[in-house]
């Protein structure tokens, strides 16, 4: 028997915008660029090991490249998030699937963030901060006015919401 007022989880609605495909390609890309040019340009000065850096860097060049084409188009199916007046419900992960619920009387901040690229994409990340000792939830993918109303949403359902946040 559920008592009132009980958080079930259950599967969040929403989906990230399509714009944060192409912002994880980018990532995706740009994290393995670093590592394949450190390795060709050590090989290229190594001479005794170059024949190994060079093949490392080729595969690490095969598996980001493999990486870039698969797994954003992975996380847009399975990424979901969704605001209700009861709580936040988040479901993230590629290969270990996580699914988080924050009680509205649980919240204790909510912070957007744009890094460069996001702002590249006009997209943003709202961060709800909680009193779980497992951090913070982000909703990370959302279009950046999105992402404003969302945080002033949030914040004006949690500052209606009896609790004290601990």
């Amino acid at each position: 028997m559920r008592g009132e007022g009980t958080v079930r989880l259950r599967p969040p609605t929403n989906t990230p915008n399509e714009r944060a495909v192409p912002w994880w390609r980018l990532q995706c890309l740009l994290g393995t660029l670093v590592p394949v040019l450190a390795l060709a340009v050590v090989g290229a000065f190594v001479g005794s090991a170059r024949v190994w850096l060079l093949s490392a860097a080729g595969a690490v060049t095969i598996l980001g490249l493999g990486g870039t084409a698969f797994l954003p188009a992975w996380w847009y199916r399975i990424h979901r998030w969704e605001v209700t007046d009861a709580a936040v419900y988040v479901r993230s992960g590629a290969f270990r699937q996580q699914w988080r619920i924050a009680p509205m009387s649980r919240i204790q901040t909510v912070d957007t963030e744009r890094g460069p690229l996001e702002h590249a994409f006009r997209l943003a990340t709202v961060i709800v901060t909680t009193a779980s000792s497992r951090g913070a939830i982000r909703i990370g993918g959302l279009d950046h006015e999105l992402a404003a109303e969302l945080a002033e949403r949030l914040t004006r359902i949690t500052q209606a919401t009896p609790g004290d946040a601990t």
